[in-house]
């Protein structure tokens, strides 16, 4: 079958009469190219949600949280999250709904400076991510943060095996209707919170969105575009949402606990792959990270070497 690369509106993946696979990417997108082909996973590998080490060197996350039964990286790797294709987007779902496990879908290719773009719609709560720099087979990398969740944060960061730093503009939490169903994003109630913002995780940032500005773009349950600019070999990195810059973050810079810059250079490298999170219900948050039959889905992704 011949897979040929269109850059037409609107965006789309469809097998045309001559049994083509065509992928059309929005207009003057001058070199993107397509990471995700619309129909199935190819260039894509699952893996189980287990964790690593906290920071290089260092004791293992499950070993730190109370909780964790010590077979937990076992047990996980019997429940890899579900990834499918469904009306030409990915989409992740715990193993199997409501059971807690989560997992990671992972990119086949290597990236070191690029500008990735694509468009997610996750459910309430679903707490997922992108990873960026991240070690195929290890946990660690930098994770751009789509915690549609109470206490959550879009477009901020995560150092998954990076000293757990935390580097997020603002914190979000659900409007609710009379009835308490969720229908909206607001700015989270510190009086409230589950995962209190705080001062110091917006200092980690060299750049820190306003929430207001990222509220009056944000649609809810529907489509919403993440641009993720990485560059650097310990990166510099940017997010947008809806072409509202969000956050970012100079790994070279950082200053916090057991955070050192050249222990980050060294495990993660100056390439790493990409990876889409399903998170699991761990012992901290439980079910209000992921929703039983929650889902997260991504669609029209490419990306452009910087």
């Amino acid at each position: 079958m011949l897979i040929r690369w269109l850059a037409l509106s609107p965006r789309a993946a469809r097998t045309s009469c001559h049994g083509r696979i065509e992928i059309t990417l929005p207009p003057n997108e001058n070199g993107f190219v397509p990471l995700f082909n619309g129909i199935d996973l190819a260039g894509w590998t699952a893996q189980p949600r287990q964790y690593g080490n906290v920071y290089p060197g260092g004791p293992r996350v499950t070993d730190t949280v109370p909780g964790f039964p010590r077979d937990y990286n076992d047990q996980a790797a019997e429940h890899p999250a579900v990834w499918t294709v469904e009306d030409g987007a990915i989409v992740g779902r715990q193993d199997a709904p409501g059971s807690g496990w989560g997992g990671y879908l992972v990119s086949n290719d290597q990236y070191g400076d690029f500008e990735l773009r694509l468009e997610m719609k996750p459910d309430w709560p679903a707490d997922t991510g992108i990873m960026v720099r991240r070690r195929f087979d290890d946990w660690a990398g930098l994770q751009v943060l789509v915690d549609h969740r109470q206490s959550g944060s879009i477009g901020g960061f995560f150092g998954n095996g990076l000293a757990r730093i935390q580097g997020i503009p603002f914190a979000l939490t659900a409007t609710l209707d009379q009835h308490g169903a969720p229908i909206g994003l607001a700015a989270d109630d510190p009086h409230t919170s589950v995962e209190p913002f705080s001062a110091e995780k917006a200092r980690l940032l060299s750049f820190a969105g306003d929430v207001d500005e990222f509220l009056a773009v944000w649609r809810w349950n529907d489509w919403n575009e993440l641009t993720v600019r990485c560059v650097g070999n310990l990166p510099t990195v940017t997010s947008w949402v809806n072409k509202v810059k969000v956050a970012e973050i100079d790994l070279s810079q950082v200053e916090a606990p057991n955070f050192r810059p050249e222990d980050m250079a060294a495990a993660l490298g100056n390439r790493g792959h990409i990876a889409f999170e399903v998170h699991d219900n761990d012992p901290i948050l439980g079910a209000r990270r992921w929703a039983p039959g929650a889902a997260c889905r991504w669609r029209a992704v490419r990306l452009r070497v910087l």
